[in-house]
C-alpha cells in the first residue's frame, strides 16, 4: 500500500492525500472471504430449513449385543436395558445442579451449540484424532434421542440443526428433562430414576447430594468411574466427584460448608444379568472395556445395541483355562477355613504373534463375583516385574557401578539388607532376600533362579527407574499402571499394580523377540448385517532382540531349576516368572512358550469389604507362593492348550547375552537330569548380528541420580513385594515362614546354598570378596528397615 503526495493547490496550499489504494490480489482475497460467508450463511439457512426434527432414533428400543467366540459361536448377548421416565420436578434440585456442574454450566444462559467447541471437535477429528466431543447439554441430547453416536461430520452438523430448532421450539427445562431421562449411567441403566435404583436401590427424588453428584459424575464415563465394579479406578472417580461438588460451589449451588462435609457417597454392588454368569460376564466386560479404551466403539453406541461382536476367545482354550483353575485351586479350598474365602484368582493368555487374547478368566462368576480379576490393576506384580529390569539393562546397555555391562553371567552381592548404591553413593534403601537369607556372589541368572531381592534393587539403580518404567511401557504395560509413574527404586522389585492382561502382554512381547503386537479381544463386528471396522494391532520392535532373547533365556533356567521347575511337566520349551505381592497378598506366574503367554495370578480380598487380604493359611498352605497354585494352574492350562500342536523351540539370538553351558542349581552344582523338556532344547548361540539397542543410554544414566535421592524409598524386601528363592529354606527360616512377608519362592529339591563366585569388581554395588557366603540366619549388613 502506498500513498500519493500530496500536491500544492494554487493557492500554494497542500490538497489532502488521496485514500489507500487497494492492490489487486487483497481485492480479491476480500472478495472470496465474503463469498465464502455468503456460502456459509446461505448454508446454515438451508441446512436450518431442510433439517428437521426427526422422530427418536432406535437407542430408545435398544437390542441386546451378541458375542461371540473366534470360530463363531455365540457365548453371551448383554442384559436387558432399564429406562425409566421421571418429571423434572421428581429429580431433586442439587442433583440437577451437579449435572450441570458436571456437563454444562451455562446451559441456561447460552445458545443450544457451542460453535468454538464444535469446530475444534470436527478439526480434530478431521486430523485423525478420534472421537470428539464439547457439546452442550442440548447436542447431547440430540445425539442421545434423535440421532446416533457415530462421530461423523455428517452426523455433527445434523447435530447443530436439530439442537438450534429444539432450542426454538422447546423451554430449557424441557431439554434437562429429555437429557436427564436419555443419558447412559452404565449398567445399563437410561435416564437418573433408572441409575438411582441400579446404584443406590432408591427413586430418584430421594437422592442426596452427594449421591446426584456421583451420578453425574458418571455421565462423562459410566464404565470407568463405577468404583464396585472397577475398584482400581476408584482414585479417578472420586476426583471426577469432587469436580462435579466444587463446581456446584463455584456457581453458588452449593455451600462451602455443606461440600465439606460431606463424604463419598459408596454405590451398592451392581446387579449381574443372568445371562453373564459364569465368565460370560467377565469377557463381555473385558471385550467392552477394550472396544471403548481403543476408540472403536463409545458406551453409548454399545448401548444402542445391534452388535454382533466376533471375539478373538478360543473356545476350547477357554474351557481348558476355567478347568486348570478349578481342578488346581478351587478343589483345594473348603468351607471350614475363613482364608479360603478370601482366595480370588485371574488369567490371561495371548498368542505372541497375532496379538489375540486367546482365553480369560475373570473369577468363580460374574454374578457373585463382580470385579474382573484378569483386568483389575490393584495387586502388586512382585518378582514377576524383575525379567522387565533385566531387560531393560541388556537393552540400554547398562552397566554395573564397576562399570561392567550387565548379562546373565554379572555378578553381583546378593546380602540381605545389603545397602543400594546409587550414581551418588550409599542410599537409605536396604531391601531384604525373602526370610533373611543371605548370598554371596552370584551371577543374575541365578539371581533370578531364586529371585534375590538385594540384587534387583542393585541392578535397578544402576539401570535407572525412568529407563525401566518406559521399558515396562514399551514391552505392554500401560503408562497408567497404579503405582509405577510414582515409583523410584522400588519399581525393582514389583511394587507396581499391572493386572495379569497387562503381564501377558508384556511377556508375550519377549516371547516375540521383542517385538509389540498389542493385544485385541475383537476379530469382526457387524450390526444389521453392516461391517463396523476393527483396526489391526499395531506392532512395534519394543526392546532389540538380544535384549528379549537374553531374558528369555535366563527366564528358561528359571523353569529348568528355580522357583518355576514345578513348569517343567509341561514336557516342551518354557519361560516363566514366579512372584508374590507384600504380605502375600497375591502370587503369580507368568509364563510363555514359543506359541502363547500366559499369566496367572492368585489374589486375596475380602469378600465383604473387598479389602485385600493375605493368602497365610489359605488352602492349609503356611504361605502361598507363585510357584504352588498359579504355576500349576499354568502347566495345566498350557499342557491342555497347546495339545496336538508342534513342539517349538525359542530359536533365541541373545548376541554376546549367552549364559554358560550349564548354570548352577538352586544347591550350586549342575542340574544331573538334564532338561526335561528335551525335546525344545536348543543351544543358546552367539549371534554375531546383534540388534542395535537404545544407543541414547549407554552407561547408568542421568536418572541413575533419582536412585541415590530415593532414600525415601520404604523396604520392600523381606518380600518387599518380592524376591523369590528356591523353595527350600534352612531348618530356622522354615520354621518362621509362616508370617514373614516375602515373595522368594520355594522349590522343591535341597536347601539352596548360594554360590561362593568371586566379585569382579571392588565396587560396593556389585559382588562382595570371596569370603562372602550365604547367611540363612541373617547378614551382618542387615537392617531392621520399615515396612511399607
Amino acid at each position: 500500500m502506498s500513498e500519493e503526495p500530496e500536491e500544492p493547490n494554487n493557492s500554494g496550499e497542500q490538497q489532502p492525500a488521496a485514500g489507500p489504494r487497494r492492490s489487486p490480489v487483497k481485492r480479491r482475497i476480500l472478495a472470496a472471504g465474503i463469498l465464502v460467508t455468503v456460502v456459509a450463511t446461505g448454508g446454515l439457512i438451508t441446512g436450518y430449513l431442510l433439517v428437521d426434527i426427526p422422530s427418536p432414533n432406535s437407542a430408545a428400543a435398544a437390542q441386546n449385543n451378541v458375542y461371540l467366540y473366534s470360530d463363531g459361536t455365540q457365548f453371551a448377548r448383554d442384559g436387558d436395558v432399564n429406562r425409566q421416565n421421571v418429571r423434572l420436578d421428581d429429580i431433586p434440585e442439587p442433583t440437577r445442579h451437579a449435572v450441570l456442574a458436571a456437563e454444562d454450566r451455562d446451559f441456561y444462559h447460552q445458545p443450544a451449540i457451542d460453535v468454538t467447541a464444535m469446530i475444534r471437535a470436527g478439526w480434530n477429528m478431521l486430523q485423525g484424532e478420534g472421537k470428539q466431543s464439547g457439546s452442550t447439554i442440548t447436542q447431547q441430547y440430540v445425539k442421545n434421542y434423535y440421532l446416533d453416536q457415530e462421530q461423523t461430520l455428517t452426523r455433527k452438523a445434523k447435530e447443530l440443526f436439530i439442537a438450534l430448532k429444539l432450542d426454538n421450539r422447546v423451554s430449557k427445562d424441557e431439554i434437562l428433562t429429555g437429557y436427564l431421562n436419555t443419558s447412559y449411567f452404565g449398567r445399563n441403566s437410561y435416564g437418573i430414576q433408572a441409575a438411582a435404583q441400579a446404584y443406590y436401590d432408591k427413586h430418584a427424588s430421594d437422592l442426596t447430594t452427594a449421591e446426584g453428584a456421583y451420578l453425574a459424575a458418571l455421565l462423562n464415563s459410566p464404565n470407568l468411574y463405577d468404583v464396585a465394579a472397577h475398584p482400581e479406578n476408584r482414585k479417578r472417580a472420586v476426583a471426577r466427584w469432587k469436580y462435579v461438588l466444587n463446581g456446584m460451589v463455584k456457581e453458588g449451588w452449593l455451600e462451602p460448608r455443606e461440600r465439606d462435609a460431606m463424604a463419598f457417597p459408596e454405590p451398592h454392588d451392581p446387579q449381574r444379568p443372568s445371562a453373564l454368569a459364569g465368565q460370560r460376564g467377565y469377557l463381555v466386560e473385558a471385550v467392552n472395556t477394550h472396544l471403548t479404551e481403543n476408540g472403536i466403539l463409545d458406551e453409548q453406541e454399545l448401548a444402542r445395541g445391534g452388535l454382533r461382536i466376533t471375539t478373538t476367545i478360543d473356545r476350547a482354550k477357554q474351557d481348558a483355562l476355567v478347568k486348570a483353575v478349578e481342578k488346581e485351586l478351587l478343589s483345594k479350598l473348603g468351607d471350614e477355613r475363613e482364608e479360603d474365602s478370601y482366595v480370588r484368582a485371574g488369567a490371561s493368555s495371548i498368542d505372541p504373534r497375532t496379538g489375540e487374547v486367546v482365553a480369560m478368566y475373570g473369577g468363580i462368576d460374574y454374578i457373585q463375583q463382580y470385579v474382573n480379576n484378569a483386568t483389575r490393576r490393584d495387586y502388586q506384580a512382585g518378582s514377576t516385574f524383575k525379567p522387565i529390569v533385566y531387560a531393560s539393562a541388556v537393552h540400554h546397555r547398562a552397566k554395573t557401578r564397576g562399570g561392567k555391562p550387565i548379562g546373565p553371567n554379572t555378578t553381583y552381592d546378593g546380602a540381605s539388607g545389603r545397602t543400594v548404591i546409587g550414581a551418588g553413593g550409599p542410599t537409605k534403601w536396604a531391601p531384604h532376600n525373602q526370610d533373611n537369607v543371605s548370598y554371596g556372589s552370584i551371577p543374575v541368572t541365578t539371581a533370578m533362579n531364586k529371585s534375590v531381592n538385594a540384587v534387583f534393587a542393585q541392578m535397578g539403580a544402576d539401570v535407572g527407574p525412568e529407563r525401566i518404567k518406559k521399558t515396562a511401557v514399551a514391552l505392554g504395560l500401560s503408562p497408567d499402571t497404579p503405582n509405577m509413574a510414582e515409583s523410584n527404586a522400588s519399581i525393582s522389585l514389583g511394587t507396581a499394580t499391572p493386572s495379569t492382561l497387562d503381564m501377558a502382554q508384556a511377556y508375550a512381547t519377549l516371547a516375540n523377540h521383542g517385538e509389540r503386537v498389542d493385544h485385541t479381544l475383537v476379530k469382526k463386528i457387524t450390526r444389521n448385517g453392516e461391517s463396523i471396522p476393527v483396526p489391526e494391532p499395531e506392532t512395534e520392535q519394543a526392546v532389540s532382540r538380544q535384549a528379549a532373547d537374553s531374558t528369555t533365556a535366563v527366564l528358561r533356567e528359571v523353569v529348568k531349576t528355580g522357583t518355576g521347575s514345578r513348569a517343567k511337566a509341561l514336557g516342551r520349551p518354557a519361560a516363566g516368572k514366579t512372584g508374590t505381592a507384600e504380605e502375600n497378598e497375591a502370587a503369580w506366574f507368568a509364563g510363555y512358550t514359543p506359541d502363547l503367554a500366559t499369566v496367572v495370578a492368585v489374589m486375596g480380598q475380602d469378600p465383604e469389604t473387598g479389602g485385600h487380604k493375605s493368602l497365610y493359611g489359605a488352602a492349609g498352605m503356611p504361605r502361598l507362593n507363585g510357584s504352588d497354585f498359579p504355576t500349576l494352574i499354568w502347566t495345566a492350562y498350557t499342557t491342555e492348550a497347546l495339545r496336538g500342536t508342534p513342539v517349538k523351540n525359542f530359536e533365541l539370538k541373545p548376541g554376546k547375552n549367552r549364559l554358560p553351558k550349564a548354570s548352577p542349581s538352586p544347591s550350586g552344582s549342575t542340574d544331573p537330569s538334564g532338561d526335561p523338556d528335551a525335546p525344545g532344547e536348543e543351544p543358546t548361540p552367539v549371534d554375531g548380528s546383534e540388534e542395535a539397542p537404545d544407543t541414547s543410554a549407554t552407561g547408568p544414566g542421568r536418572e541413575d541420580a533419582e536412585n541415590a535421592r530415593g532414600g525415601g524409598d520404604r523396604d520392600y524386601g523381606d518380600d518387599g513385594a518380592n524376591g523369590e528363592r528356591a523353595p527350600e529354606k534352612t531348618e530356622k527360616a522354615e520354621k518362621d515362614r509362616g508370617r514373614k512377608a516375602g515373595d522368594d519362592e520355594k522349590q522343591p529339591g535341597k536347601p539352596a546354598r548360594p554360590s561362593g563366585e568371586t566379585a569382579d569388581g571392588k565396587n560396593p554395588g556389585e559382588a562382595p570378596a570371596p569370603e562372602a557366603k550365604a547367611s540363612p540366619e541373617g547378614s551382618p549388613e542387615t537392617s531392621a528397615t520399615p515396612r511399607p
